[in-house]
């Protein structure tokens, strides 16, 4: 079955998505992995730093990580190509850099959904009604 295709996709292949995850979203995963081993040394330690951080606080949908993920390998071919020094990509404080990439791709970020869901909560329990898209919470 070609990718892309409008095809339906075999029993076989919905059943093994179902148990491993999106085959098309591996493809992509292995497709980044691919191009962040082709960085310079310095891109790749600082791609695989971010990588790190993002995994535990990136957005936890598939295809918004893989979207994600494809962006941060095009920023940094990008300023290896044009030669940005590292510290200039991150600035002084490489969190808030990576919090600020991050915020681009808040649809599926389960910590964000987390804190919404906790804030919501307090609210009812101190006994206060949030409104939310013109409907109470």
């Amino acid at each position: 079955m070609a990718t892309g295709s409008s095809e339906p996709k075999s029993r076989y292949r919905q059943y093994l998505e179902v148990v491993t995850g999106s085959l098309e979203e591996k493809k992509r995963w292995r497709q980044y992995k691919a191009r962040i081993k082709e960085l310079p040394e310095n891109y790749r330690t600082a791609v695989e730093a971010m990588e790190r951080y993002l995994m535990h606080f990136g957005p936890g949908d598939g295809a918004d990580a893989a979207s994600m993920f494809e962006d941060l390998a095009d920023l940094f071919e990008q300023s290896a190509a044009d030669g940005t020094p590292i510290r200039e990509i991150f600035g002084e404080d490489p969190v808030e850099f990576v919090e600020a990439f991050v915020q681009n791709y808040s649809v599926g970020r389960w910590i964000s959904r987390e804190q919404e869901r906790f804030t919501s909560a307090i609210d009812r329990a101190a006994g206060e009604n949030t409104v939310k898209d013109d409907r109470t919470v």
